[in-house]
């Protein structure tokens, strides 16, 4: 009995556990120019998309969002976009939001070398490279990193306070 009532009780946990979902009308199978990179050969828009999310966990602090190329030919991949200590009532960034500046939302250094949104610019000829949108629901209010924070250091930090997280994939080639 004690074992069925275990199993009730893990059941009902799964039928209620959050579903956290990231989700974009302007991101589809493949980027657009809209979301490429203007420079380094490549000729784009750079302008980030339009992102929501829903179903975060109701132990939530704050968010963070990193957009990460694990194709690039670095070695380490290429870090596109890093954004944290969005607060917990926001569930989305609008279009063109990498492109400003908040006072009360950081984005950090990326490996373009400057904070913001810097788009998809594979090496031409290159396989389709894959972006990743990552939405990360955080146990902490403030990470306690500031726009001059590396992506290493972020994802670091991220690691320790990362409760759920969720994410979009697309690709681009040239």
């Amino acid at each position: 009995m004690k074992k069925i009532l275990i199993l009730l009780a893990f059941g009902i946990t799964i039928l209620f556990a959050d579903n956290f979902t990231l989700k974009s009308d302007d991101l589809k199978g493949q980027l657009t120019s809209k979301q490429v990179f203007n420079g380094f050969g490549c000729v784009g828009e750079n302008i980030s998309p339009k992102l929501s999310w829903s179903g975060a966990p109701k132990e939530t602090k704050s968010f963070a969002l990193t957009v990460y190329d694990p194709d690039a030919p670095t070695g380490s991949g290429w870090w596109h976009w890093i954004v944290f200590d969005i607060p917990k009532d926001k569930t989305s960034l609008e279009e063109g939001f990498g492109n400003k500046i908040s006072k009360d939302i950081v984005q950090s250094i990326t490996d373009y070398g400057k904070p913001g949104f810097g788009g998809a610019c594979p090496p031409k000829g290159d396989k389709a490279h894959r972006y990743v949108f990552t939405i990360y629901a955080l146990d902490v209010e403030k990470l306690g990193l500031d726009e001059n924070a590396n992506a290493p250091t972020v994802g670091f930090t991220l690691n320790f306070h990362t409760l759920q997280k969720a994410s979009i994939i697309s690709y681009y080639g040239r």
